[in-house]
């Protein structure tokens, strides 16, 4: 049996994720205590009892979801399971700086400051309402390139997310994203509706928040991984900590080819996916590329707790 672990990334999130790994495991409520220590303020009290509105703005999102992810990495590490279980590990757009983290690639008060920058550098990119982000189901990846294509008109609108076979998202301007929506319906998208997302991620538009962690990143110290990296724009894996950075620099701007590295895993051999931290939404993508590979949500205590007894 061949497993990769695998990190979620923005939208996951929910009020009171991670708290009963931080009750039930010492190890994981000294991630939390780390990550906000890092921060200079307590996430993790947003986190717990906070509003969602606040949890949701991208800069807050973003470190909170590693968070939440690293602190299930702790519980199974109390349970006796670490990385190198894995053969690969992966991540969703701001997943893979968890999968880093969880590599041993950056520390991990690096990768809650890096994502905090990450976060603020991709809402500051676009003034807000200037961009969007809009989800096509039913229709394939080439039909959704087709639709971005046809709907740029001179404007930003590629395809920011591939994420299952009849799940991609576009990313651009406003007016050409709402052009979009309309194009896909017209080529039988089964849903084609915007997304409640405060900036449009993984586009053009967001040249500026790549500069950013271009400078960023060159003042990380960063090893090799344990394990190697499924990349999101390449969509196989890397271990060297160069082109991992230079990748990450792309990934901004660039496309997270979800399917194609869940494909990519497949044909390495990969027969069962950990999804470590908060929701089950990898998981549900994952069956939808592959029915072959078997997904286990590690995202609470009770989860952890059963992987000693599996």
């Amino acid at each position: 049996m061949t497993i990769a672990f695998v990190y979620p990334g923005q939208g996951a999130q929910t009020i009171g994720m991670g708290r009963d790994l931080a009750d039930a495991y010492p190890a994981a409520k000294a991630v939390f205590d780390e990550v906000d220590e890092a921060l200079g303020e307590k996430l993790s009290t947003l986190i717990w009892e906070g509003e969602a509105e606040e949890l949701t703005l991208t800069q807050n999102a973003q470190p909170a979801l590693m968070a939440t992810s690293m602190a299930a990495m702790a519980a199974l590490k109390a349970e006796g399971v670490t990385v190198d279980k894995a053969a690969y590990v992966a991540g969703h757009s701001l997943g893979e700086y968890a999968a880093l983290c969880a590599a041993g690639t950056f520390s991990l008060a690096d990768t809650a400051r890096l994502l905090r920058i990450r976060g603020r550098a991709m809402q500051a990119a676009v003034p807000v309402g200037q961009g969007a982000m809009a989800a096509l189901l039913g229709l394939s990846f080439e039909q959704a390139e087709a639709v971005a294509a046809e709907a740029a008109q001179g404007e930003v609108c590629q395809v920011a997310n591939q994420n299952d076979p009849a799940q991609n998202v576009v990313s651009g301007s406003k007016a050409a994203v709402e052009r979009a929506i309309d194009l896909a319906k017209a080529a039988g998208a089964k849903r084609a509706l915007l997304l409640p997302v405060s900036a449009p991620f993984h586009c053009a538009l967001m040249a500026p928040a790549a500069e950013e962690m271009a400078g960023a990143l060159a003042d990380v110290a960063m090893n090799a991984p344990a394990v190697p990296v499924v990349a999101n724009v390449v969509a196989e894996a890397v271990t060297d900590p160069e082109q991992i950075r230079k990748l990450l620099i792309e990934q901004v701007t660039g496309q997270v080819r979800w399917m194609s590295s869940v494909e990519w895993m497949g044909a390495q051999g990969v027969t069962e996916v950990w999804e470590i931290g908060a929701g089950k939404a990898l998981s549900g993508m994952i069956r939808r590329i592959n029915k072959e590979i078997t997904c286990v949500n590690i995202g609470t205590a009770a989860d952890a707790a059963a992987v000693k007894t599996a």
